[in-house]
């Protein structure tokens, strides 16, 4: 009795800390509108999205729908010949004839992958004269609200957007309260081919994505865009005036609201997809109907009933996790002037925790069961042939862009990437036979909404440092096993995962091949996107035995292990990979001390190149760790020092979550800090300089989200780890976050944790154990097993 009515104290305590934050704690807000996509505010609902400018005289939406893609089911079959280079290759590189290694790989290409395309805009055209006042536009994370406000000539404006994910549909509304009326005309365009027509009382914008863009960085051809309306995916949004006491007036292209003081718009849109094996436009679904449902059904709802049920869906994800880090000084100044002051050296700890919740945002936002993972931008792009055709990168962005899911308590949201897994699988199978003879499933660097899976490079004009790398599927996989680790699904496991780990499993069996020592690698190898350079001088990309695949493929069959010991199934493949993973090229350390990138100790073209793939076994993987592989560990810090906390904004987030990993709170909050570097308006492609926006996307450049999912996890790991076979609570905490509590964060185990400190050190912690089972909890030195029931929660003293 007394321990029931302790937790019920402590959680009371915490939770009326947590919601003494201030107001602004949980927004972005400015005092102008938007200049550029990347000031604009993001809002989205898993399938929609749209940025939103915040303009006075014509306000601005950017809008997505999240499978309106360029392409169609992609042909495996493209490339049959391509396992008859594999032996060539390796007799190659066994024979270290790196050049010609180089030269014949390009015969294992494919095709690029397709585009992500965007919808158009919605403009509302006021018209206004004059200088407004008081301007300001904010996004609300906490209830994925956006508002713009000011005053003109006396009147007050305001208005609120929202995409709901209940009722499907984006909402607007908009109010004047003084001597003026809403006097507002609304119209549709895009880049792409389309057009408008008035029907049944909406607005109706239908067009189509193009049928091929070539990807951005190839504009050296005489035709990069491709339109085939036939073929091509076809799209429609609706626009309608779900209540307004004003006259409304459907004309032409536009639809007109004029003398109103209030006015709430509906925006529906939907596109044909109907599946990554069917033509999207024979064989595609009616988007007009689709469509034209979703808004039919928003319009029998007030928008008191649409607000209730978006906020009531949002919250039940965002609220589970919170995070104070104190210092709350800076959040009464605009986003924009906390970055700049954040930039001069003076601390913002509030602007992490934000930085930190913002990305659980984004996540909420564009990844939803059902639907599909977030890509390179999330859901939100603007150009036709967006950077790297804002495509799934899968040798470090897609995966990223979920690393922080399941610690973050938002594990449900894991399931679109572990679904499209699904679809990979099914591709890659061809692929894994036609390009390796072998079989089970492989995912090359890119993939699209067709789930194409061979390697890019337009059948030999691709460099292989990018376009040949065959461990897609096998990282991806790692994702399997991690969703099934924090939440202890025997029933996902053996149904979704399993099947899925075991098929990546066979292609590296097939694909693995004896060096001259006769050891296991892979032939050939890459480490994504770095070249190294020979003790003769040669700079190439193609080897054997990278320590990046190596790790991954380490990873994958540790975890396969563990899924077929719980299952108990498949004595006889647990056999083979047993005897495989003990042949596997070990570890080695250079001579200068760092954990080797490549089978011999080469040295590195860029010797702070922004991939750190040969340190995944230190992090998102644990096959090295400080207590069970501490010479290793040292290794990888020896690496991490070479290679620096700089790079592009992705970049610096793998940096974070590495040295979180390594214990060092500094170095990690070091980190953090370029990770925050505001690189204003700059959205030119560059490999270094990375931070962020003023909407705080997060900045490569140019704008990509894996960076914010990212850091929010290296967040994370910093406060919590669980991944050594124990739940250690604070093992990365810096200086600078002397105080501070969270509340919701998740352990591999199914074990949420709160935790309170000052003057950093732990004050207090409680564990509510989701799945039962021992949980052991670690502390600075101590360590304290807990036997725990389902359900119940744990105050702990350490």
């Amino acid at each position: 009795m007394k321990k029931t009515l302790l937790l019920v104290a402590l959680s009371l305590l915490w939770a009326n800390a947590l919601l003494a934050q201030g107001p602004n704690a949980l927004k972005l807000w400015y005092t102008k509108p938007a200049g550029q996509f990347e000031e604009a505010l993001p809002l989205g609902n898993g399938r929609l999205g749209a940025m939103d400018y915040g303009g006075v005289s014509s306000a601005r939406f950017s809008l997505n729908e999240t499978t309106l893609w360029a392409g169609g089911p992609v042909n495996p079959d493209m490339n049959p010949h391509a396992k008859n280079y594999l032996q060539p290759v390796r007799d190659a590189l066994f024979s270290e004839n790196y050049k010609k290694a180089d030269s014949l790989v390009r015969f294992m290409q494919g095709s690029f992958s397709e585009s992500y395309a965007p919808l158009g805009n919605l403009y509302i055209d006021f018209g206004h004269q004059g200088e407004p006042v008081d301007y300001k536009r904010e996004l609300d994370i906490q209830n994925a609200v956006s508002k713009v406000s000011y005053t003109l000539n006396g009147t007050v404006y305001t208005r609120e957007t929202f995409i709901s994910h209940p009722d499907q549909v984006m909402v607007i509304r908009l109010t004047a309260k003084g001597g003026d009326k809403l006097n507002f005309t609304c119209r549709f365009n895009s880049l792409l081919q389309a057009k408008t027509a008035v029907e049944a009382g909406s607005l109706h914008f239908k067009g189509h994505a193009p049928f091929h863009a070539e990807p951005n960085y190839r504009s050296h051809l005489p035709s990069t865009i491709v339109n085939d309306p036939v073929n091509a995916m076809r799209f429609s949004a609706m626009l309608r005036v779900l209540k307004t006491d004003g006259q409304q007036n459907l004309q032409d292209s536009t639809l007109k609201v004029t003398n109103a003081t209030e006015a709430v718009l509906l925006v529906s849109m939907a596109t044909s997809f109907n599946g990554a094996n069917k033509n999207p436009g024979t064989q595609g679904k009616d988007e007009v109907a689709s469509a034209a449902a979703y808004l039919q059904a928003a319009t029998d709802k007030t928008y008191a009933e649409l607000l209730k049920k978006h906020t009531a869906d949002f919250r039940k994800y965002f609220d589970r996790v919170q995070l104070d880090l104190g210092d709350r000084e800076a959040e009464n100044l605009t986003t924009i002037d906390r970055l700049n002051r954040f930039a001069s050296g003076k601390s913002d700890n509030s602007l992490v925790a934000l930085y930190y919740q913002y990305g659980r945002y984004l996540l909420i936002s564009s990844s939803r069961v059902g639907g599909l993972p977030p890509n390179l931008q999330g859901l939100w792009n603007e150009l036709v042939r967006p950077p790297w055709s804002s495509n799934y990168t899968t040798n470090i962005n897609a995966e990223m862009n979920y690393w922080g899911v399941e610690t973050g308590n938002l594990s449900e949201l894991h399931q679109p990437l572990l679904d499209f897994i699904g679809q990979l699988a099914k591709t890659g199978a061809v692929t894994a036979k036609n390009y390796y003879n072998a079989g089970g499933w492989v995912c090359h660097h890119n993939t699209d909404l067709w789930a194409m899976t061979n390697p890019v490079g337009a059948f030999g004009e691709g460099s292989p440092q990018w376009a040949n790398w065959p461990m897609g599927g096998v990282w991806l996989s790692t994702h399997l096993w991690e969703h099934y680790a924090f939440t202890k699904d025997d029933a996902y496991l053996a149904k979704q995962a399993y099947p899925l780990m075991k098929g990546a499993v066979q292609f590296c069996l097939d694909f693995l091949t004896a060096d001259p020592k006769g050891n296991l690698v892979t032939a050939p190898s890459t480490s994504p996107e770095n070249i190294y350079i020979t003790s003769t001088g040669y700079k190439g990309s193609t080897l054997y035995g990278s320590t990046a695949d190596l790790a991954m493929i380490r990873e994958l069959f540790a975890d396969y292990l563990k899924a077929t010991e719980i299952l108990g199934v498949d004595a006889d493949m647990q056999q083979s990979v047993k005897t495989a993973l003990a042949k596997l090229y070990p570890y080695q350390i250079g001579k200068k001390g760092n954990l080797q990138e490549w089978y011999h100790d080469w040295e590195d073209q860029d010797p702070r190149h922004r991939h750190l793939s040969h340190l995944f076994a230190a992090y998102p993987g644990y096959s090295i760790t400080s207590s069970q592989t501490p010479e290793l560990a040292q290794a990888v810090k020896k690496s991490l020092e070479i290679r620096t906390n700089e790079g592009t904004g992705w970049a610096i987030t793998w940096r974070i979550n590495l040295w979180a990993r390594l214990q060092n709170g500094e170095r990690a909050y070091d980190a953090v800090k370029k990770m925050l570097r505001y690189v204003g308006k700059d959205a030119q492609i560059k490999m270094g300089g990375g931070g962020v926006y003023g909407n705080l996307f997060g900045a490569h450049p140019p704008f990509q989200i894996d960076g914010n999912f990212g850091g929010g996890a290296g967040i994370a790991e910093m406060l919590l780890q669980s991944h050594q076979g124990f739940v250690e609570l604070l093992p990365a905490l810096p200086a600078e976050w002397a105080e501070g509590e969270v509340k919701g964060l998740v352990a591999r185990g199914g074990f949420v944790v709160d935790m309170k400190w000052k003057n950093g050190k732990l004050v207090s912690s409680k564990i509510t154990s989701v799945a039962g089972g021992t949980c052991k909890v670690k502390y600075g030195n101590k360590l304290k097993a807990l036997q725990t029931v389902a359900g119940k929660s744990y105050a702990l003293e350490i």
